[in-house]
């Protein structure tokens, strides 16, 4: 009995032992790298289920974040686009007309002013110094044409005196050399008195014709004396005018009733003559100033109707104005408005500007986007034949309500547009729902689901 009990102590003994032993370091890595690898299975088995979630849902678009447009049959007025800036209608540039500095302002910018009205004030006292200078100048020249004209006259009136009173003489041997004639055919006279009283009345003759040219001659030089100091005094007096009219612009008015857009206020500052000191503008009208590209150089002219978009607002215009030649690759033009006084006018708006180019009937199109850069090949989603629409859109413009179904991108040639529409070449029949707007990275997938 004490045998058995013995072999049963050592039995027990032997697994008390056992349990006891420590645990191999390898077996304790091999259950950890188990443990790790479960949870790795685990975590890539969740991402791959929020992939396939995701890529179903990028492959899937809802109508309301996306402008859908049927293909319709229409009239397109082609447009060239460019872009433009609302100016005023009138606007003049006053520039300083002498190098200065600003003395005092008597306005600011917003100010509506008079024609004639003090904008700002220049120092003028060196410019007014020359004018008084040039004055006294003028006076000067005035004075020695008078002493010309006196010396003039007196010169000639005492050559006119000398003349009558040489022709007094010639009559006088004139009278002598008759009187010798005849007392010679009397028999009174002799022959060398006749031919001395000739010869007298012959050498007075010539004596006189030598003074009537030498009066005419000192005559003729006079007056031309006189007319080139007159010819110098309006020269003078044109310079003189010009200054005092350089004066006048000194002293910065306003030309006529408008609104001062801007002005110099740095009281003290030095301007030197041509720098702008103010602008005054017409904010009752306005127009507008674009730029097209070079390349559309043939395709627009003066006289071409051209609508204009600021915002949400349309307005019609024709082109006024174009630039004879191109800078920097684009063309400067100038459309009028027709309604150029409308309240919604602000100075300095920007705005899209479509200058009618021509006009096609019956062409197959769709309605305009940020999709569209230009005549060439696209590539757009078509919504498949078979799949429900759910609603139209009137103009083909709007979201169609409702519409779902699968769309497949398609190849599709555009032509000329206008800011309503772009024109269909090929790849879409009538009636075909297009997706018109930016759908960011799926748009390189070859299919989308549409969903309500």
């Amino acid at each position: 009995m004490c045998y058995k009990y013995g072999i049963v102590l050592v039995i027990l003994s032997g697994k008390s032992n056992n349990m006891d032993r420590t645990i191999d370091k390898k077996v304790l890595k091999k259950e950890k790298n188990v443990r790790i690898i479960k949870i790795a299975v685990a975590l890539a088995s969740v991402a791959i289920v929020i992939l396939l979630l995701s890529l179903l849902f990028r492959s899937s678009i809802s109508h309301r974040e996306v402008t859908l447009s049927k293909a319709d049959v229409g009239d397109i007025d082609v447009t060239i686009s460019a872009s433009g800036k609302v100016v005023p209608a009138f606007e003049e540039i006053i520039n300083s007309p002498i190098s200065s500095r600003i003395m005092e302002v008597y306005k600011k910018s917003g100010d509506k002013v008079e024609a004639g009205t003090p904008i700002l004030k220049l120092d003028l006292q060196s410019v007014q110094t020359d004018f008084n200078k040039l004055l006294d100048e003028e006076q000067m020249k005035i004075l020695q044409l008078e002493q010309l004209e006196l010396s003039n006259k007196s010169s000639l009136s005492e050559m006119r005196m000398n003349l009558e009173v040489k022709r007094m003489e010639v009559e006088h041997k004139e009278v002598e050399y008759r009187n010798e004639r005849y007392l010679d055919s009397l028999g009174s006279g002799t022959t060398d008195k006749v031919r001395q009283a000739e010869m007298a009345y012959k050498v007075g003759l010539m004596q006189l014709a030598e003074n009537e040219q030498k009066y005419e001659n000192e005559k003729a030089l006079a007056q031309a004396n006189e007319r080139v100091k007159e010819l110098g005094l309006n020269i003078f007096r044109k310079g003189l005018s010009e200054t005092r009219r350089l004066l006048e612009d000194a002293q910065i008015r306003a030309p006529r009733e408008a609104v001062l857009s801007f002005v110099n206020t740095e009281i003290g500052a030095q301007v030197s003559q041509g720098t702008r000191v103010a602008i005054i503008s017409d904010l009752s009208h306005f127009k507008v100033e674009g730029e097209i590209s070079d390349s559309y150089g043939d395709r627009i002219s003066v006289g071409r109707k051209a609508i204009v978009k600021i915002g949400r607002e349309l307005y019609n215009g024709v082109v006024s104005n174009l630039a004879p030649a191109s800078s920097n690759g684009v063309i400067a033009f100038s459309v009028q408005l027709e309604e150029d006084n409308n309240q919604k006018l602000r100075s300095g708006l920007n705005c899209e500007i479509y200058v009618i180019d021509s006009h096609k009937d019956n062409v197959l199109r769709i309605a305009n986007g940020s999709y569209y850069i230009g005549r060439g090949e696209y590539q757009l989603f078509v919504l498949e034949k078979g799949s429900g629409e759910g609603g139209s859109a009137e103009d083909g413009t709007s979201s169609l309500d409702g519409a779902r179904g699968k769309m497949v991108r398609r190849k599709v040639i555009l032509g000329d547009c206008n800011f309503d529409y772009v024109e269909v070449i090929e790849g879409l029949r009538e009636g075909d729902v297009v997706l018109t707007s930016d759908i960011g990275s799926r748009k390189s997938k070859k299919s989308l689901q549409l969903k309500k």
